[in-house]
């Protein structure tokens, strides 16, 4: 545990809460073996975009704009009275914004022209989906294929919008996101800070992924009062144009876009070969399967899980014959096609 002074929001969360360690010449082949936040000073304002952006609004737009290949994409809509925060509703039952399929260039023009009443987002578009040309303009000069660990490309994705709050989620990817228009504020917390976040519904999200429910700039610690728990592992970044930030797969992270014009580019991989899928789908089945049966089952279960998973990946094929081993032994991808056919037919029966 922290001996930080612990804050109260994040009112007086720069001074009161560790700061996300930077660095001016980053080894991006490292980033993964630390699986520590770092800010990455400087790393996109090479970017034709940033310098764009830099100049204006309408220049960064219409940079944009020459790659948009004409695909609707999804966008954000709400009234400005959300102040960005895209959420719930008070029941949490529904959202507090609305999604459409919506044209960029229509989007970008709204921006540029000053969306004062109303709130509006680009979230996550793939630059291969909607801007497939602009990806080679968006790429880190300190190393050509970004990780040398990735199993596969990054997934390279733009957000564009108006002043912005993403609530704290996690994701299942290693991230680096970069600002390259207007300033970003991101606070960090390690994955094991999950029971102190207060996380909310699981089947419907803003973004598709779990959130915390709290309000980190009005907390209610009555209502959350491990959250003050949280707030003594929390890091917090500031971003300026050009500035990138590594998040580790997994870890909290609330990103708050400042401006009234806000533009990010971020790249997602994973060190994991793509054939092994997500671990999300094992949790929600995990739910389905074991945590409502009488405890003493579930003790049993998480035997059996700690044993086949979470330990020694070796020892339960160990004392098995080399050809009895199966899905036993280290994966590949014919084992784990046959090994999501055995849960496919377990689901069916």
């Amino acid at each position: 545990m922290s001996n930080r002074a612990m804050p109260d929001s994040l009112a007086g969360i720069s001074n009161a809460i560790a700061q996300v360690r930077a660095i001016d010449a980053p080894d991006l082949a490292t980033l993964t073996h630390t699986a520590q936040p770092l800010v990455l000073r400087g790393i996109a304002q090479h970017w034709a975009l940033t310098q764009k952006a830099q100049q204006s609004a309408a220049d960064a737009a219409d940079y944009i704009q020459s790659f948009y290949n004409g695909r609707p994409s999804m966008i954000y809509r709400a009234p400005a009275s959300i102040k960005g925060k895209y959420f719930y509703a008070q029941n949490a039952a529904s959202l507090n914004y609305e999604s459409v399929r919506g044209n960029v260039t229509e989007l970008l023009a709204e921006l540029v022209a000053g969306a004062d009443d109303k709130s509006l987002y680009m979230a996550s578009a793939p630059l291969d989906t909607f801007f497939p040309q602009l990806k080679a303009q968006v790429q880190f000069s300190a190393t050509p294929h970004l990780i040398p660990e990735a199993q596969h490309d990054p997934l390279v994705s733009i957000w564009v919008g108006n002043q912005s709050l993403a609530s704290c989620h996690f994701d299942c990817l290693e991230n680096i996101a970069c600002c390259v228009a207007g300033k970003r504020r991101i606070v960090v917390f390690p994955p094991d800070q999950v029971a102190n976040l207060y996380p909310g519904p699981v089947e419907r999200t803003p973004g598709g992924q779990v959130i915390s429910m709290v309000d980190f700039h009005h907390p209610d610690f009555t209502a959350h009062p491990r959250f003050k728990e949280a707030l003594r592992h929390a890091q917090i970044a500031e971003l300026g144009p050009g500035d990138g930030i590594f998040i580790p797969s997994m870890w909290w992270h609330q990103v708050e876009g400042l401006s009234d014009f806000n533009i990010l580019v971020n790249y997602w991989w994973s060190q994991a070969p793509a054939f092994l899928g997500s671990g999300m789908p094992a949790l929600y089945h995990a739910m389905l399967a074991i945590r409502d049966r009488p405890e003493r089952e579930k003790a049993a279960f998480k035997s059996l899980f700690d044993y086949y998973v979470f330990n020694d990946a070796q020892m339960p094929a160990a004392h098995i014959p080399d050809a009895g081993k199966g899905m036993l032994d280290e994966l590949d991808e014919a084992s784990a096609r046959r090994l999501r056919a055995l849960i496919t037919n377990q689901l069916n029966k």
